[in-house]
């Protein structure tokens, strides 16, 4: 199978410092701007572009060779609106490369990479020294980027006017202050139903971002999944009579998620089980009293150690997430809903990956159990809110 044509032509990514690196373009051609980030996965590009976590972002593969297994039909973390999956996005504002493969060499593949980023106009970058790019985000930071190409290039006679692209770079705005969970949530919401049988409970999934496997993590364990926008309110939990509340992962800064934040302390209230990931970690946090913070370059890949502190227990899990809360492993304290614990941190550089109240009524990580794409050291975690659900309702 083929994996269609590219490396015709000249493509650079410019970063806001005024690191340019040059190669050739990958999918579509034209201009991206974002924030570049690196993810250290080996495997699952498809989970990771099509993840809305990574909205805004230009995301470089540390791995060297991309695109060998091309693009399927079963892979895609996102949906659209109303819970169609034939509306899957690429969520990610561009794809940087070191090589990509030539030839499709999966019987599950459908298409080629480079095709589907083509169709859906993401624009890309390949045939750079990709080491040197993630070694230059790690020493200086995740930082605003642009991917340029085509007609979106500027010139100086026969040279690149890299001054004009910087100039657009540093017009877009941060990620630090940038509101982006309303932006790919579902606009009416969506049922997604357990698999074999009448459902056993009823979860409110409140949509910040949320990927298409959790559901059904849910639906394996006989729960009903009420997918809901961002903007839904407790009266809408109520009116569901939800068994317990799920806050998804999602893209942005935390501290801007007012909204989620008001609803968390209304759902802690009124004593609901609650699960929160990734950003619904951060969201939980904050509704707890914790601060946040943007992080130098985050964690993005699925190889990442997170240590649960009262188990010692040491999962490899899958990771994207830029921000993160303040404290350190074991800190308890008190909140308006009861004493509260940082109950998991990274073994790799001890941010905080998990929080919880002690009575057990409502917790969260900071990593994606889920596992699309990652390892599945963490799924037990759908069983502990299973077990949660089931000890309301005794």
């Amino acid at each position: 199978m083929s994996g269609g044509t590219f490396g015709a032509g000249t493509a650079v990514l410019v970063l806001e410092d005024g690191r340019v690196f040059r190669g050739t373009p990958f999918g579509a051609v034209g201009q991206t701007l974002g924030e570049a980030v690196f993810s250290t996965g080996m495997t699952g590009y498809q989970e990771t572009l099509t993840d809305p976590s990574y909205h805004r972002q230009i995301v470089v593969a540390t791995a060297p060779q991309i695109g060998n297994t091309g693009w399927n039909h079963e892979d895609n973390e996102s949906v659209g609106p109303t819970g169609d999956a034939d509306g899957s996005k690429i969520w990610v504002a561009g794809f940087v490369v070191r090589d990509p493969s030539r030839r499709v060499s999966s019987w599950r593949a459908t298409g080629s990479l480079q095709d589907e980023l083509a169709r859906q106009n993401v624009v890309g970058l390949a045939g750079i020294d990709t080491r040197a790019l993630v070694r230059h985000l790690r020493t200086r930071g995740s930082m605003r980027a642009g991917v340029f190409s085509g007609d979106a290039l500027a010139w100086k006679g026969d040279d690149l006017d890299i001054d004009t692209l910087l100039d657009r770079v540093k017009s877009q705005p941060s990620m630090l202050g940038a509101d982006l969970a309303g932006e790919v949530s579902t606009t009416s919401g969506y049922i997604v139903e357990p698999t074999g049988g009448d459902p056993r409970f009823t979860v409110a999934a409140i949509d910040l971002g949320i990927k298409t496997n959790t559901p059904r993590m849910f639906a394996e364990r006989g729960i009903r999944v009420h997918v809901l926008p961002s903007t839904a309110t407790l009266h809408d939990i109520l009116d569901l009579k939800a068994d317990g509340v799920f806050l998804s992962n999602g893209p942005g800064d935390p501290a801007t998620a007012d909204g989620a934040v008001h609803l968390t302390k209304e759902v802690l209230a009124q004593g609901l089980p609650l699960f929160g990931i990734c950003f619904g970690n951060q969201i939980l946090g904050r509704a707890l009293g914790l601060n946040t913070y943007k992080m130098k370059f985050g964690h993005r890949g699925i190889n990442i150690p997170v240590v649960e502190h009262e188990t010692g227990r040491i999962a490899i899990t899958a990771q994207n997430h830029g921000f993160a809360l303040e404290g350190e492993a074991g800190q308890e304290f008190d909140t308006p809903f009861g004493r509260a614990v940082i109950s998991h941190t990274c073994a790799n550089d001890g941010a905080v990956e998990g929080v919880k109240l002690a009575d057990g009524s409502a917790f969260s990580v900071q990593y994606h159990p889920e596992a699309a794409a990652g390892p599945h050291d963490a799924s037990y975690l759908f069983d502990r809110f299973t077990r949660m659900l089931e000890g309301e309702k005794n």
